[in-house]
């Protein structure tokens, strides 16, 4: 069974789906968590849940994120923050839409690695850090060009980080969900002649779980994935596979 310690490692996004379901399995694995929203409210929920500690910053101001993170001892991070912008072609796209997706996915995880790699860097003793990317990093879909460009993004900050840091025996990995169904995405991925076609063509044709994806993210942070950096990690019942 997986055991932090006592690590203290920064979740970002920890008020969405997929970040509470990584703050739990962190916290159940001895993490002392810090869990991180645009604000404190929003955490309240998963603080009363688990206990973990907050530092809310919004992930477009690099004010913001210098401070919440400058003093911050951190031996890890999961950048799991993000925006799913819209749904639209490169035709119909609206580029303040575009421009916001890539400032919250692309440029907040950036920004939240460097302060976060300079704290982990001055304590010198190692961590890792991991990206939620997508499937729509790995593969096209339609109607995602602006998600999946700013996923295509954060893959090669990882790959970049993964080089640049390793050092400091600081791993950098991403991880690659396919659909989650949460309420936001149904909308979209609950249509039958969107969602049924998608499925077929997915081996194991059904949707990931919020829990399937915050699994691999423990184990990536953990020591049993200490030779792995620089990976991209698809989650996503083999739809990259085709």
């Amino acid at each position: 069974m997986t055991d932090f310690g006592g690590r203290s490692i920064l979740v970002t996004g920890a008020a969405g789906g997929i970040g509470s379901a990584i703050v739990r399995q962190l916290v159940a694995a001895n993490a002392d968590v810090v869990a991180s929203n645009r604000d404190a409210a929003s955490l309240a929920g998963i603080v009363a849940e688990t206990g973990c500690r907050i530092a809310p910053f919004d992930l477009t101001s690099e004010e913001e994120i210098a401070a919440a993170l400058g003093e911050l001892d951190l031996w890890g991070v999961v950048n799991c923050g993000g925006f799913g912008g819209e749904i639209a072609s490169p035709m119909d796209t609206d580029i303040d839409v575009f421009d916001r997706v890539m400032a919250v996915n692309a440029r907040g995880t950036l920004l939240v690695t460097k302060y976060a790699a300079r704290t982990m860097i001055r304590l010198g003793v190692g961590g890792a850090i991991v990206n939620v990317s997508s499937q729509a990093s790995l593969v096209a879909l339609q109607n995602h060009v602006s998600y999946g460009s700013s996923k295509a993004a954060v893959d090669n900050i990882t790959r970049v980080s993964a080089l640049e840091l390793g050092k400091y025996n600081i791993r950098v990995n991403s991880v690659h969900p396919s659909v989650v169904m949460t309420e936001m995405s149904e909308f979209y991925w609950g249509r039958p002649e969107i969602g049924g076609p998608f499925l077929e063509q997915m081996p194991l044709g059904r949707w990931v779980t919020q829990d399937e994806v915050a699994a691999p993210v423990v184990f990536l942070l953990s020591d049993g994935a200490s030779m792995i950096t620089g990976a991209h990690l698809p989650i996503d019942g083999g739809y990259t596979c085709r």
